[in-house]
């Protein structure tokens, strides 16, 4: 059980209206928990923090994994001039006043100007390419944090300027420590307060934040706060039905538009392509439980029918558009259970891909041939003239022939004549 206690209540800090995840950010590099590939000892971004030679960076990872933390220990250790935007709440004109404040700088003072740009994947590329000649002739050391892959979200120009540092997605045991330091903490965190919480509660709650030490300092947060003790500077008492509460849905990591929502919607293509009822079932829950639109995944699962399981079962493709009917005619939370039994429909399914791989045949020989005629044969033939370019002629028509071999001509253009698309 983790206990702490006060006896003068005035020796509370007052902290206004800040939130107790921004309290608690640490403020020395030794302090900060988790990524210790790219700042334990010896390795290369400890490196450069502590002997003040930053390359322009990019910090890429989930939420709460702590980009913006890095950058403002890096802010408190730089000799360089630190400056910040927000990506939400900037535009060119505050990119050009941060430049030419970086340019003076350098001229008079003689110093480095390091920038932070806190989600520069929310920068369109014309905002981004603003950036490009001051990271070029060292006007500025850009730091971008990011939570999107920048290989999509930043250009191309200004990510090969740019060192990617990626942050993983903090360990539970990680967490619980940010949580129980929250706790201690007399200055900026609940040190100063009568809180009981056991050991068991303190690490769901870790769990459940997944990763992310922001929602996990959130939740521990609201849940202090929303309980009242039984008398005054009585000890407050928190449980794991109070986390649960506090927690609500904000443990589900899932972007409707970011990254995270190709990696789960991936997922869950490939575990119905190999015939995983159970993980298609997880990843179908994750998606819809998130808040992702079920006729997206009611698309998706028409494709699969089609791409993945075609020939080899003809019955997918009607499931899947049943399915999608179903979403469409009842929506959430009702259409789940619809959604569901496509799902384990198609995971159980035999598969084939012969369509699909015909099909790319087909489209490979389009773009490398011209656009072939038809053959005279198979043209129609509604007039005379027509007629008299022999449109039609010689052609099959084969249910006059009870002999099939006697019906067999050519389909394809000439140069496509021995073609074969389908095994």
């Amino acid at each position: 059980m983790v206990r702490r206690t006060q006896k003068k209540e005035e020796e509370k800090p007052i902290y206004g209206f800040k939130p107790l995840a921004d309290r608690m950010r640490p403020l020395v590099l030794e302090d900060f928990v988790g990524q210790e590939h790219l700042i334990g000892e010896g390795k290369i971004l400890r490196k450069a923090i502590k002997e003040d030679a930053l390359p322009s960076m990019i910090f890429w990872g989930p939420p709460g994994s702590g980009k913006t933390t890095l950058a403002s220990i890096i802010a408190k250790t730089t000799h360089s001039r630190f400056m910040q935007l927000s990506a939400t709440a900037s535009g060119i004109k505050e990119v050009k006043e941060m430049v030419v404040g970086a340019q003076a700088m350098q001229r008079i003072e003689g110093k480095k100007t390091v920038l932070f740009v806190d989600e520069i994947h929310r920068f369109n590329k014309l905002q981004q390419d603003a950036f490009l000649p001051y990271v070029e002739d060292g006007t500025i050391i850009l730091i971008g944090a990011t939570t999107e892959n920048p290989s999509f979200e930043v250009n191309s120009a200004l990510l090969s300027r740019c060192r990617v540092f990626v942050l993983n997605m903090l360990e539970t045991e990680h967490v619980e420590i940010i949580l129980k330091r929250a706790l201690t903490d007399r200055e900026r965190g609940f040190g100063g307060r009568k809180i009981s919480i056991d050991e068991e509660t303190l690490r769901y709650l870790a769990g459940m934040a997944n990763g992310d030490a922001r929602v996990a300092l959130n939740a521990l947060e609201l849940a202090v706060e929303a309980q009242t003790p039984e008398k005054a500077g009585g000890t407050i008492k928190i449980d794991k039905t109070g986390i649960e509460q506090s927690l609500q849905k904000t443990h589900l990591l899932y972007d409707k538009k970011g990254e995270e929502h190709y990696n789960i919607i991936s997922a869950l293509h490939k575990s119905m392509r190999g015939g995983d009822a159970d993980a298609a079932l997880y990843w179908l829950g994750r998606m819809l439980e998130g808040g992702e639109d079920p006729l997206y995944i009611a698309r998706r699962l028409v494709r699969f029918a089609s791409e993945d399981i075609g020939i080899a079962n003809s019955l997918a493709l009607p499931q899947a558009v049943a399915a999608y009917d179903a979403s469409r005619y009842t929506g959430m939370p009702e259409c789940a259970v619809n959604l569901a039994q496509a799902v384990v429909y198609m995971a159980k399914s035999k598969k084939s891909n012969a369509l699909y791989v015909a099909y790319e045949k087909v489209k490979d020989d389009i773009q490398q041939y011209a656009a072939e005629p038809v053959p005279l044969h198979l043209r129609n033939a509604p007039t005379k003239l027509m007629k008299q370019l022999n449109y039609g002629k010689g052609y099959k028509y084969t249910p006059d022939f009870q002999d099939q071999e006697e019906a067999r001509q050519d389909y394809l253009p000439e140069k496509l004549k021995k073609r074969k698309y389908l095994p």
